[in-house]
Parts: structure tokens; sequence; C-alpha cells
């Protein structure tokens, strides 16, 4: 079954976004004129993945953004980091941060809503979040003017490495100790 192994290397390795496991089934089956079962796929990917942890690549397989994908491990992160300073005007900018986390923890959300709460205009960071394909119209509000709504995208997902919106920090994560002021009492 070494060829399987191949196949689905080439697949992943040639796929734009992270190739979830029912595409990699649909191809094979397609090639192959023949049911590939479930757990040969299961069996390739899991030796495939034990295959690149070897210090030998510079690069791991990942299950991320609902798929699998190859991503460089975390040895090399700082020859990446200076690649993408060089290429900055793809970073997001602390406006489009911001916009951006306020639609993934409050969608579907008006651009109104937005507004509301950055308390700033925010038709610029929203347009550029939208050309950058992080964020997707999710349709219309019935409110007053049915205005758009907006949601986060596949590739959202994939740019912070998460399979799903329940793996975002939730604000409990972020609280601090409350300041106290003196010392404990018993």
């Amino acid at each position: 079954m070494d060829f399987l192994h191949r196949h689905i290397e080439a697949l992943i390795f040639c796929a734009p976004d992270p190739l979830p496991k029912g595409e990699i089934i649909k191809c094979l089956s397609e090639m192959f004129q023949a049911e590939v079962p479930d757990e040969h796929v299961d069996q390739a990917i899991s030796e495939l993945t034990e295959k690149y942890q070897s210090e030998e690549f510079s690069f791991q397989l990942e299950q991320s953004g609902g798929g699998y994908q190859f991503l460089t491990k975390p040895a090399y992160q700082t020859s990446i980091g200076i690649l993408l300073r060089q290429q900055s005007q793809k970073r997001l900018s602390t406006a489009q941060l911001e916009t951006l986390s306020i639609i993934a923890y409050k969608q579907p959300v008006t651009k109104g809503d937005i507004e509301q709460i950055r308390g700033v205009n925010s038709d610029y960071s929203v347009q550029k979040l939208l050309e950058k394909e992080l964020v997707d119209i999710k349709g219309k509000s019935e409110g007053l003017g049915k205005p758009i709504l907006y949601g986060t995208s596949r590739k959202f997902m994939e740019y912070f490495g998460i399979n799903s919106l329940s793996d975002l920090p939730q604000p409990k994560d972020f609280s601090q100790p409350d300041n106290q002021i003196g010392e404990e009492r018993d």
C-alpha cells in the first residue's frame, strides 16, 4: 500500500488549502475506480505524519483548518519570521485585527455592530479582510435596511491554525488576577 502514501502525499502537497480527508478519499476512489477504505487512508496519513516528524525534514504534516497540510516546524520559526517581515504588506494592521476579532467572536455581525464596538468607522478594515479572504459575507440581516452580515472564512481557520471556532481562546483565558492593595489576611 506504499503507493497510497505517495498519492496522498502528492494530493496534500499540491492542495492550496488544508485538504479534508473526504476529498482525499474522493480523489483516490476516482483515480483507482474503486472505493478506498477509510482506514487505509487513516493509516497512510498516520504513517506520513510519523515520517515527517523526523529531524531530516523542515516541515511536518498537520491537521489544520479542517484538513491536512504541510507546515514548517517551529524550529524554523526565525527564518520564516524574517520572510514574513519582508512580506509585511500582507500582515494585518491593528485595526484589521480588532475588526477580525469582533467578527470571529460575534459572528454573524453587521458592520454597524462592529463600528459600535470599536467606536470608529470600519469600512477600510472590513474591505481589507474581505480582500484577504479572512472574512466572508454570510447573508443579510433582517434588521432595518437589511445590512450585510459578516463571518470568518475557511481561510481564517487556516491562517490562525485552528479547526473550528471553538478552538479560539475564550475570554476566561485572558482574565488577570484581581489587583490587591496591602497584604492578604488569613
